[in-house]
């Protein structure tokens, strides 16, 4: 299972968010490619990066910030935040991205995503599939679609999606644990996707449960910016 902690920027900075509210900005560094050094440093390869100020503005705004990660650290980088349009996926591929995550627009414009798909093929494109009440959340996580997540994301395996972030709004930033029951009927219902787990994630401890029910990966955020995981732990589980 891969380890893939989170950077998450507002105006160039680290910040972290609760369940998505905007107003619960905290800052954690006013420089995200100290931060990706010291994971890097620590053993691991991946990196999820989002654009916050480009979820909300719905275009790519962040992208002198992954350009300075991808060429001054050797992280496998996947993007997402804002992306909805082939100009923007065009900026963020030539900035260094190894992967693009599109929640909002797989669901507002499937024509263009399905483009993605068809163009950069499923080991490039990651589906978000945000859930808040088992419905896709969109637009930040501003609205919720009309979407139950499970059909949702198996419609879209049918279109060549390998790749699937699922964040369950309920827990994220909580530290409360990961949605264990959410992933379980995933699993079990779509045969093959190659499951990220994210949000909620607190211990140490819930990282082997979440390799065991099958997941392909792990996004961490807050556990390590508050100090729940230590990196030396998780250069351990690496």
């Amino acid at each position: 299972m891969r380890i893939i902690p989170a950077i998450d920027i507002i105006d160039g900075k680290c910040v972290r968010l609760t369940k998505g509210d905007y107003s619960t900005k905290k800052v954690y560094n006013e420089n995200p490619l100290e931060i990706a050094k010291q994971f890097e440093a620590s053993g691991i390869e991946y990196l999820h990066l989002v654009d916050l100020d480009g979820a909300k503005a719905k275009h790519i705004v962040n992208y002198k910030v992954l350009e300075q990660i991808a060429s001054k650290t050797s992280l496998k980088i996947d993007f997402g935040g804002g992306l909805k349009s082939n100009e923007d996926l065009y900026i963020a591929f030539n900035s260094g991205a190894r992967q693009i995550t599109g929640g909002s627009i797989a669901v507002n414009d499937r024509e263009t995503f399905e483009g993605w798909l068809s163009k950069y093929g499923g080991q490039k494109i990651i589906l978000g599939a945000d859930s808040n009440d088992g419905k896709i959340a969109i637009n930040g996580w501003q609205d919720n679609s009309t979407e139950d997540v499970i059909p949702f994301i198996k419609n879209y395996q049918r279109k060549n999606v390998q790749y699937v972030i699922c964040t369950d709004i309920a827990k994220d930033g909580m530290l409360e644990g990961p949605s264990f029951e959410l992933y379980t009927q995933i699993l079990e219902q779509a045969r093959g996707v190659k499951l990220i787990a994210s949000g909620g994630i607190s211990t140490i401890e819930e990282l082997p449960k979440l390799k065991a029910m099958g997941c392909e990966g792990v996004i961490i955020g807050k556990a390590i910016y508050e100090n729940k995981i230590d990196l030396k732990e998780l250069e351990r589980f690496v």
